[in-house]
């Protein structure tokens, strides 16, 4: 099989049937939320609500690449990894060095998160370590990293990056959603989701398998670069133990999003849907004055959900059961 037929394959295959159950819990909960706190729909208040769901959305976005690259591809290191730019952002650049223009700190937090990716793709790639056992390293030493660089939280941000969770909170996402869009445009993308979707037939097909995972692990690096920057924004200060917390959620906004833990199939609109979507089940609970606890119990079901509902497995189920059904008719 040569590689134009095998990406026609591909392209042939997807659909915005990988998003429907994402969209189907957006149209739902959105109403939910709109009814119980219709405040934060306000045009006043909609960019401060965006700007309370962009890290999320952007650490759902970060995943989405080493999970596209398939063979158990996944990064559980992006939440640490988000709190550790955040601390040497404001604790190294911003305050200790002084610098505080974007065109150093903005840099600063995508190189960092850029040299992370690559650390995580040669360890998969090059050591071939397993990526949750190559992963779960990082996130223990990034959580590390993170306490002692800043034992405890503190430290301000400019006031050009506290408006990025205000009145201008559009922009990173605006910038990581262009940045994924110009990669969906060069061949990287197509040989991406072909090596997710059966690796051997890329590499037989002339797919540098090993470049494209360790670009899709870069990529995701990259994004958790964003991502840190609109949590720095959020909380306008450093906090080393913020991020871990979003490891979860990412994964499982992804996975609800349609984006497959087997590599090959979803995307980052479908990821950010699901991003969505978790973060107005917790506003939800919130409201409702649900214990932490209970959350973390939601965000696993989700997670398991979303998985039974986006596997191959279950859409065989419902395909022989509906032919079984139009049998009986």
């Amino acid at each position: 099989m040569g590689t134009d037929s095998l990406l026609q394959r591909i392209r042939s295959g997807r659909t915005l049937g990988e998003v429907r159950l994402a969209a189907g819990f957006f149209l739902v909960l959105l109403i939910v939320n709109a009814f119980l706190n219709p405040a934060r729909f306000a045009p006043d208040s909609l960019m401060r609500t965006l700007g309370l769901v962009a890290p999320l959305i952007l650490a759902a976005v970060a995943v989405t690449p080493a999970i596209l690259s398939g063979r158990g591809g996944i990064d559980i290191s992006i939440g640490p990894l988000m709190a550790l730019i955040n601390v040497i952002v404001v604790k190294v650049v911003l305050t200790d060095l002084g610098l505080t223009s974007p065109l150093v700190v903005v840099p600063v937090a995508l190189g960092l998160g850029l040299l992370s990716g690559l650390l995580n793709g040669f360890l998969v790639v090059a050591v071939r370590l397993q990526p949750i056992v190559a992963t779960l390293g990082t996130y223990l030493i990034y959580s590390g990293l993170a306490v002692w660089i800043m034992p405890s939280p503190g430290g301000t941000v400019p006031a050009w990056m506290s408006n990025l969770s205000k009145s201008w909170s559009f922009i990173l996402a605006g910038a990581a959603f262009l940045l994924w869009a110009l990669v969906q445009r060069i061949p990287f993308y197509e040989q991406l989701m072909a090596t997710g979707g059966d690796d051997r037939a890329a590499f037989t097909s002339g797919v540098q398998v090993k470049i494209v995972r360790l670009g899709a692990y870069a990529l995701t690096g990259l994004f958790a670069g964003f991502a840190a920057l609109a949590l720095g924004a959020l909380i306008t200060s450093a906090d080393p133990k913020v991020g871990p917390g979003y490891t979860l959620t990412a994964i499982a906004g992804a996975a609800l999003g349609g984006v497959s833990l087997a590599g090959g199939v979803g995307g980052v609109i479908g990821a950010t849907l699901g991003a969505v979507d978790i973060f107005f089940l917790q506003s939800i609970l919130t409201y409702f004055n649900i214990s932490p606890f209970a959350l973390q119990v939601a965000f696993g079901i989700i997670l398991v959900v979303a998985l039974m509902l986006n596997s191959p497995e279950t859409g065989k189920l419902v395909r022989r059961m509906r032919g079984v059904s139009q049998d009986a008719r």
